[in-house]
């Protein structure tokens, strides 16, 4: 909805380079005019910092910053300690001035669209008397998340270290694991009034050039006044918007990232984002955990085929169940049929819609469990579960096989790696139920061919979904249907790459 809300508002809204005395208006020489600009600009912005100053107690000037973005110890000690006190500083030269600022970074900007945009990036800009350009010092600060391990991608053996909000510390743990200059990264701005920062990053030579150009293009496409996280990004470049299934691989996990990278494809990283966005993918990509390579390939190989088995379970096994005790009875064992009808003789609903009220009752619980604390909400959502499952066996409005169907199939729907492929088969569940409860087991086979049908017309840019089964690519499959042993993955999947045998990559 805020999405919605902002597509809107976006078309009547004032955008932030239209703000009076902002856009490409250039620097005046005359510090007065300056300064009324700037208090027109930030008027009513009380965290704005107006520090006005001589420079060698001769020459007037001013500094603005905004409060708690800024280190203003060192803006004390190297900017204004420096140009007060030295008496033979020539104020007129601006490489004069930035001489005695003793920071790695500084330079001097020509319009107020440059100066908003380094103050709203936690950095000072100088305004000096018939100077008609401002100096920028490199000093931004704020509070910032240390490094901590992915909650939802935690690994028994691995790497520990995960993205945070701060983009720069995201670039750098890429950095540190792929030690090459190869290793780009392109940089823009998305959002009128957030101008959130978007890196595309890519390792030079290994992801075709034609698929870093699409990216940035339908980046820059976007037109929206705020980006709060990633997701915003994740939805509105994908090929297909109107499907549940991913479209972009999601993850928190620098290791993750740099996996992909080394096959040729590209990430997406934002600022303000603890989550990278990897494109191109597939189903199988979905299905696969960075843990399936840090352990030997015949458990990554035995775990990958349980992934396979419980995402059929977790799909299917509710509107199986359906189907078969509502029109198929003469399938059942005869001892098993009785059992079940002994246990559903004072079951006043249908299977469908007691598979529905128990379905219904488990989100919501699974949907309580991550929105409380995380200090009691694991605890309500297993003690719900319970209490409630076992309240509705005695109270008639259920059956026992019911239960143990739905907590089966919730189990199997926790053994998705991507949480984001999860949510997309919770919500297939419901349609595949109203279709057996309708037509059968013939109502079951046609949701699941209508499911199939709709992965195989999907794409991730250009990449079809069901890559290496459909269309079939004999040299990948090895890393689909099992882990291959690293020594025979000898190239790079030449779907997501410039193709290159050498070395050790997965799919």
């Amino acid at each position: 909805m805020l999405t919605k809300m902002l597509f809107k508002s976006a078309q009547h809204r004032p955008s932030f380079m239209e703000l009076p005395g902002s856009g490409e208006r250039p620097i005046s020489g005359r510090l007065q005019e300056n300064d009324e600009v700037l208090k027109t600009i930030y008027k009513d912005c009380s965290d704005v910092v107006f520090r006005h100053f001589q420079i060698g107690g001769t020459t007037e000037a001013f500094l603005i910053y905004i409060e708690q973005m800024c280190d203003t110890h060192l803006l004390d000690m190297q900017v204004l300690t420096p140009l007060m006190t030295n008496q033979e500083l020539s104020a007129q030269n601006a490489a004069d001035i930035m001489r005695h600022i003793p920071v790695s970074h500084t330079k001097t900007i020509l319009t107020f669209a440059e100066v908003i945009e380094h103050i709203s990036n936690g950095n000072p800009v100088i305004f000096v008397d018939q100077l008609h350009y401002a100096i920028f010092v490199g000093l931004a600060k704020w509070e910032q998340r240390s490094i901590e391990e992915p909650v939802a991608e935690s690994v028994v053996r691995g790497p520990r270290q995960g993205f945070t909000e701060t983009l720069g510390v995201n670039t750098s743990l890429l950095r540190r694991i792929l030690k090459t200059p190869q290793l780009k990264m392109k940089s823009m701005q998305i959002g009128r009034y957030s101008k959130t920062q978007v890196i595309v990053t890519y390792v030079e030579g290994l992801a075709e050039q034609q698929l870093i150009n699409e990216i940035c293009t339908r980046l820059q496409r976007i037109n929206i006044d705020g980006v709060m996280d990633s997701a915003y990004i994740e939805e509105m470049i994908g090929d297909n918007q109107w499907t549940p299934f991913p479209q972009l691989l999601s993850t928190e996990r620098p290791d993750v990232v740099s996996a992909n990278l080394l096959e040729g494809r590209a990430a997406i990283l934002v600022e303000n984002s603890p989550f990278a966005l990897v494109a191109p993918i597939t189903l199988f990509s979905l299905m696969q955990s960075p843990e399936d390579y840090y352990q030997t390939y015949w458990a990554g190989s035995l775990v990958r085929w349980l992934r396979y088995f419980f995402f059929l379970i977790a799909l299917t096994i509710p509107s199986a169940y359906v189907a078969i005790l509502t029109y198929h009875q003469e399938m059942i064992p005869t001892t098993l049929l009785l059992s079940i009808a002994k246990s559903r003789e004072e079951i006043p609903f249908p299977a469908l819609i007691e598979a529905l009220l128990m379905e219904v009752t488990f989100e919501a619980l699974r949907e309580a469990g991550v929105r409380l604390p995380k200090q009691v909400g694991p605890a309500v959502s297993i003690v719900g579960a319970l209490v409630i499952g076992q309240a509705a066996i005695s109270a008639g409005l259920v059956s026992s096989p019911m239960v143990m169907v739905v907590a089966f199939t919730g189990i199997a729907s926790f053994t998705f790696p991507r949480y984001t492929l999860g949510v997309a088969v919770r919500l297939l569940r419901f349609p595949l139920m109203f279709l057996a409860g309708l037509l059968g087991l013939l109502g079951l086979m046609l949701g699941v061919i209508l499911i199939v049908v709709h992965l195989c017309s999907l794409s991730s840019f250009g990449v079809p979904y069901l890559a290496s089964l459909a269309p079939l690519r004999k040299q990948t499959l090895k890393d689909v249907l099992i882990r291959a042993p690293l020594q025979i993955e000898d190239a790079r999947p030449s779907s997501n790459s410039n193709y290159n045998p050498s070395g050790s990559h997965r799919d």
